[in-house]
């Protein structure tokens, strides 16, 4: 003779897990995906190179790759990590645009996972606000930063010190509440330490 288990026992473990499948999608949809912590804040940015994509150049001239070092030259720095197939890059561009022109701090770029060919096409029909762009072509350095997706953007002090990272795409309210701010605040750090 067998005993049938009650009914609640039966549905016992479907409906724990759709009690934690709720939790999980509640978290998801309510969360910011800016507010993504970084251990790297306050920290010198990841020792990396990203050489210049091949045969961008502006004016002329060949647009400069750069190194982690080229960020602890006494300058407030915004470094954007982006991609020609990001389609969240190409909303937030014109906002580099203006970030680049009034800002006070340079902005450089860093093309993630491209192809020179796709990232010169990208910056011709878009613009290139970017004082330098250097290249992650395997996703390796953009590890190191501790880069989630595209686009991502960080503000350096002119200590090479990470101040603020951004995930996402910029807006003009990201720009106005946190990036400018945080611009402020790199700029404080690089006061403090001139001579």
């Amino acid at each position: 003779m067998t005993r049938e288990k009650p009914a609640l026992m039966r549905l016992l473990p479907v409906l724990v897990f759709a009690g934690i499948a709720v939790f999980f999608a509640v978290a998801l949809m309510t969360g910011d995906p800016s507010k993504i912590p970084s251990t790297l804040i306050g920290k010198p940015v990841p020792v990396t190179a990203f050489p210049a994509v091949e045969e961008l150049t502006a004016d002329g001239k060949p647009v400069p790759g750069f190194v982690s070092a080229d960020l602890a030259k006494g300058k407030a720095t915004v470094v954007n990590f982006w991609a020609s197939w990001c389609a969240q890059c190409v909303e937030e561009h014109p906002l580099l645009d203006k970030l680049a022109a009034t800002s006070g701090a340079d902005l450089l770029g860093v093309n993630y996972k491209d192809t020179g060919v796709a990232a010169r096409r990208y910056l011709g029909r878009y613009g290139n606000p970017y004082a330098a762009v250097g290249t992650d072509a395997n996703g390796r350095n953009a590890i190191d930063w501790g880069v989630y997706g595209m686009p991502e953007t960080f503000v350096i002090n002119g200590k090479g010190e990470i101040v603020y990272k951004h995930v996402g795409p910029l807006s003009p309210e990201a720009i106005e509440t946190k990036i400018m701010p945080a611009i402020a605040k790199a700029k404080t750090a690089v006061a403090a330490n001139a001579p």
